[in-house]
Parts: C-alpha cells; structure tokens; sequence
C-alpha cells in the first residue's frame, strides 16, 4: 500500500500529468481521438492537436490554478479567500503558476469571476450563478485543498464550496467540489469504498439544507455510476471522472478520460488526481511524471506540503 507521502505526491503529480497529457486533445470528439495505446504527450502523426505551439507536457490552466490554490493554503495556513483571490488575477494577468507564464485555455466562467475579482467584487460573490455556470472550473482546482486540509470532514466540504464560490457560485458547482474533495480525503485513508463514504458523509452534511441535498439528490446523482461525457459540465466532468477511475491501474485511468473526448484535458487532471491519491506517485508511469514540465514550480510547494502533514 502507498505511504500517505506517496499519496500526497501522487495526487498533485496525478493531476498535472492528467491534465497535461489532455491538453492536445481538447476539443476533439470521441470518434477522433486516437486509440487508447497511442495518448500520450506527444499525439500520432498527423493528428491535429489541440493548443498547436504549447510544448508536450505542459499543464493548462487545471494545473496552474490548483497550484495558486496550493499555494494559498502553504503561505495562509488556512483557506483565504482574499490571497485565493489575488492569486487567481495575478495568474490571469500575468500566468502565474504557469508553465514559462503562458496563459493558453482560459474557461469563460472562470475568466468571468477573475474579472469580477478584479473590479473589486466580494471575492466570496464574485463566481457567477446561473443556470448556465456550472462548469467545472471549481472542481479541477480543488484536489490540494483534501491534499493539504488537517480539519474535520464537515470543514473541508465547507471550504472546498468557498474555493469554488470566487469563479463557479452555483449551489451545484458548490456541492461537486465538496463531495470531489471528501472523497478524495477517504482515498488517502485508503478507504476501499472511498465515493460511497464520501457521499454518506455529505449526505449527513447537508442533512438541514434542503437547496444543497436536492442539488446532491437531483443533479449530481452520486448514486448512479454513469461514464459520462467528458464535457465541461460538472457534473458530467465528475461523473466522467469517476467512471474513469473504474477502469484499471494510473495510465488506463487517464488515457480512458481523454478518451471519452471533449474537455480531456480537465477530466482527466480530476481523474488522474485520484487515481494519482489511490496508487501513490509510484503508479504513476516514469515517461510522463518525468516528461512533465514545470517542475521547479510545484515540487517546492509539494515538498512543503508533504512537510506539513507528516513532518
């Protein structure tokens, strides 16, 4: 079994590998995207990649605002939504935390709640909310906070839900980002039925909040295991992800959400964060933990964190 250092390591290297062997791949259909064996970081001759002159084995914005996140939480030692919010506009405006300062995939619901940040809106109201907000912006950025959180089941769904609030305000982006991060949470324990407990856990959470249990109920329907489409819906993100997670070691897991098509660089960074936490850094194949830039970035920040929590 993964030592918790091996599961921490995992989940933030899981994430970035996932997300930057998606990004060549983004916007293509399933029936386009090559066969299983042939997704890597460097796509077939003669596919059309996605994001054309960005480098094989960069992370997209996925990778970059999970480590503004990250960030946060080492130099706050506590979820602040105020720094939270500095870092996101400093990386909008300036590509911080991203690979050589590019900023190259922007989702428009993010951008919007960046923008609101930065015309001084409460960071807290900032994220939009409507019908039509519930992408998965808050829930691919969310993995270092169960990675990072010492505090009580109730206290890291309650800050996975603000992380998500300064770009996705929607209840339901909310309620995705709370139950991706305890049940991210029950794999480091190395809980064999992870979902299941993460899911009875938010169940009780909510168990006075009528708006949030129908949003559980109703929309994300974490009792019927769907594959899902790999859209940036995300609910359909989560759904995905969790369909991916079912088929087999780290690379089946990764390569099956890119597969699906679509938005394959985040479905796959919200995949390859758990599988990443389940089968520690070690089931995480040499050529693509090796081949991913940026690494004077985040190791520094996964050093402290793994310092932090077992030290």
């Amino acid at each position: 079994m993964p030592t918790l250092p091996q599961r921490i390591e995992g989940g933030l290297i899981g994430l970035l590998v996932g997300d930057a062997l998606g990004v060549p791949y983004e916007f293509h259909l399933p029936n386009e995207i090559p066969a299983l064996a042939d997704i890597e970081y460097t796509p077939p001759k003669g596919f059309l990649r996605a994001h054309e002159g960005v480098p094989p084995g960069t992370w997209s914005d996925d990778g970059a605002l999970a480590l503004c996140l990250l960030d946060s939480l080492l130099e706050c030692n506590a979820f602040d939504p105020a720094d939270f919010g500095r870092r996101l506009t400093l990386w909008y405006d300036e590509g911080y935390m991203a690979v050589d300062a590019l900023v190259f995939d922007v989702g428009v619901t993010t951008a919007k709640g960046i923008r609101a940040i930065r015309s001084g809106v409460p960071v807290l109201e900032a994220g939009p909310k409507g019908d039509y907000d519930c992408g998965n912006g808050g829930l691919m950025r969310v993995l270092p906070l169960a990675l990072w959180h010492k505090g009580t089941l109730a206290e890291l769904a309650r800050d996975a839900e603000l992380q998500s609030r300064l770009t996705h305000g929607h209840l339901r982006s909310q309620v995705c980002c709370a139950l991706y991060a305890l049940w991210a949470r029950e794999e480091l324990q190395g809980n064999a039925t992870a979902w299941d407990s993460a899911v009875a856990t938010l169940r009780k959470l909510y168990m006075n909040n009528p708006d949030a249990t129908e949003e559980l109920e109703w929309s994300v329907r974490p009792d019927e295991p769907q594959r899902g489409t790999g859209s940036g819906y995300v609910v359909d993100c989560l759904r995905s992800a969790r369909w991916a997670t079912g088929q087999g070691n780290f690379q089946q897991v990764v390569r099956a959400a890119i597969h699906l098509g679509r938005d394959t660089d985040t479905t796959a960074c919200v995949a390859g964060g758990i599988a990443g936490v389940r089968e520690g850094v070690n089931g995480i194949p040499e050529r693509w933990s090796e081949g991913l830039r940026g690494r004077e970035i985040f190791q520094p920040l996964l050093d402290k964190l793994i310092a932090r929590l077992v030290g």
